[in-house]
This record gives C-alpha cells, sequence and structure tokens, in this order.
C-alpha cells in the first residue's frame, strides 16, 4: 500500500505544483491563460475524486467483492491516467494537451477513495496505523516529485523525461495495486 501511494502521490504533486508551469513554458500562456487551463486540469481531477469513491462503493454493493470495488479501481485509476498521460508527450497542440492532462488527472483521482478505503479493509483494527503507513508513501513522494520535476526540466529544456517518469510510476502503481487483497484481514495473534 506505500508503494501504491508513492505511486499515486508523485503523480498528484506533479500535477499540483507543476501543470501552470508545463502551460507557461511549452504553450507559452500568458498568467491569466495559465491558470484558466490549469483550473480546468485539476476540476477534472476533483469530479474523479468523487466518481472513485461513488464506483468503489457501487461495485462493492452489486457485487460484494472487496477486491473489484478497490483494487479494480485502484488499477483502473492508474491505467487511465497512463493512458491519457502519454499522448501529452507528442501533442503540441494546447486543447488536445489539456483534455489529455485532464483526463488523465481525472483517472489518477479515482484511486483517492478506494486507496484509503483498504486499509480499513484489510486492518481494521488498526486502521490509523495502516492509513499511517500508506500515507507515509504519499509524503515521501510530494518531497521527491517537485524537486525531480524542476531539476529534470531544468537539465534538459523539456518536460519529455518527467512525464516518462510520471509514466512510468503509473505502470508500476498499477502492477503493485494489482497485487492488494483488500479482502484479505490483517490480525495479530493473541497470546
Amino acid at each position: 500500500m506505500t508503494l501504491v501511494d508513492f505511486c499515486y502521490g508523485w503523480f498528484l504533486a506533479v500535477f499540483q505544483t507543476w501543470i501552470p508551469s508545463f502551460f507557461l513554458q511549452v504553450y507559452h500562456l500568458d498568467l491569466g491563460k495559465t491558470a484558466l487551463f490549469s483550473t480546468a486540469v485539476l476540476l477534472a481531477g476533483v469530479i474523479g475524486d468523487t466518481v472513485g469513491g461513488v464506483l468503489s462503493d457501487a461495485i462493492l454493493r452489486r457485487t460484494a467483492n472487496l477486491v473489484l470495488a478497490r483494487r479494480g479501481v485502484i488499477v483502473l485509476g492508474f491505467a487511465g491516467a497512463c493512458g491519457f498521460l502519454l499522448p501529452v508527450l507528442f501533442t503540441h497542440e494546447l486543447m488536445t494537451a489539456t483534455i489529455c492532462l485532464a483526463l488523465s488527472f481525472f483517472f489518477a483521482e479515482l484511486i483517492v477513495a478506494p486507496i484509503w478505503a483498504a486499509p480499513m479493509d484489510m486492518a481494521p483494527a488498526f486502521a490509523g496505523t495502516a492509513s499511517g503507513m500508506m500515507n507515509f508513501g504519499f509524503g515521501v513522494a510530494s518531497i521527491v516529485s517537485p524537486a525531480f520535476f524542476g531539476y529534470s526540466i531544468e537539465k534538459t529544456h523539456n518536460w519529455t523525461l518527467a512525464f516518462s517518469v510520471s509514466i512510468a510510476l503509473l505502470l508500476l502503481g498499477a502492477l503493485l495495486a494489482s497485487r492488494l487483497r483488500p479482502d484479505r484481514v490483517f490480525l495479530i495473534p493473541k497470546g
């Protein structure tokens, strides 16, 4: 869970810290337009937060399958985020990049609700500890990601390496998440 949340946290930190600079540097927008396009991208993520929770709960109610409801939505989120971030590396058209970034962030934010529910499913007697351990990965990613982005963009003078590493981490997150077992409860033996 900690490594999965690291992969998600990396991506979130990128979007919260670097998307305005992306529009400013790559598309040479003025500050007002940069804010408008960045807001559109981030708004898609806010919608994804809610949709991820609703989707996870709906799957759980319909199937009673924790693996599908939690892991399935998390993997979908990583895969969708990766699939929509990839075209950003190849397009030079502002609207295409904006739509792809917005859809990428929407899918990434599908992860939020089920990734927070999973520790409570797996360790109900230790939900606070499990959630804290999971969020440790997010915290580390929030420190490392913005620094890596800044350094790589400054050294390469383009966004390809930075976004490519994010794509790789999204794929890693999907792979790691595919191994989560929220249906297995962690218990400490008595005695």
